[in-house]
């Protein structure tokens, strides 16, 4: 844990997304330096590539939306699956909602949420793992840019849409071609501010939409 800690701190800055003025986090300002400092860990602890370390479009728009309309986050339990660094869930916290849990499988990830929760004076569950195929104990369930690729879109999009059988479920995505088109209501539409580093643009037009039941 303070591997991670000092790895988090000593490769970012303290900053706001774009969108949400409101949250600060441990963020990366170049992706290079922090990508190769990542790639220099890969072989003595097995770390992920850094996305928790970039506020992603989906991400903001979750938090944006989430800090816009409390009345439908308060007293909900909230889960934000493949979190990054946490901004969607620290958004619900401050919400108003009655329990939130942050997940990821990357672990350096989930101790970035952790410290961004406590950066903002808020308090976040980290659960570790993959949750595709369960069925999530929660309200409200969050996910944004993950349909980055076919492959994961055909993994995710029928889980999320059984899920919304028991649950609310928001995604938030960038215009990928890889997202649902169909079975969807679209609550939300920015367009959100980005680096050419991550993407092709200086800004995507990002939507927010409730999957419906399959």
């Amino acid at each position: 844990m303070k591997d991670c800690v000092h790895f988090i701190t000593s490769q970012t800055v303290k900053t706001q997304p774009p969108l949400t003025p409101e949250i600060t986090l441990y963020l990366a300002t170049e992706i290079t330096p922090i990508w190769q400092a990542t790639e220099a860990h890969l072989a003595e602890a097995n770390i992920e590539p850094p996305f928790w370390a970039f506020a992603w479009p989906g991400s903001q728009l979750l938090a944006r939306f989430a800090l816009d309309h409390p009345d439908r986050i308060k007293g909900r339990r909230v889960l934000d699956f493949a979190c990054g660094g946490g901004l969607a869930a620290l958004a619900a916290c401050r919400a108003g909602a009655k329990h939130v849990v942050a997940n990821d499988i990357d672990d350096m990830a989930l101790a970035a949420t952790r410290l961004n929760a406590e950066l903002n004076g808020l308090s976040v569950e980290t659960r570790s793992g993959d949750l595709i195929g369960s069925l999530p104990d929660c309200d409200l369930l969050f996910c944004g840019d993950v349909c980055y690729n076919q492959q994961m879109a055909d993994r995710i999009v029928p889980w999320l849409r059984r899920c919304a059988s028991t649950m609310e479920v928001w995604m938030a995505d960038p215009g990928r071609p890889y997202a649902p088109k169909t079975d969807i209501e679209r609550l939300a539409q920015y367009a959100v501010p980005t680096s050419r580093e991550l993407e092709d643009r200086t800004e995507r037009q990002t939507s927010l939409y409730r999957i419906l039941p399959a």
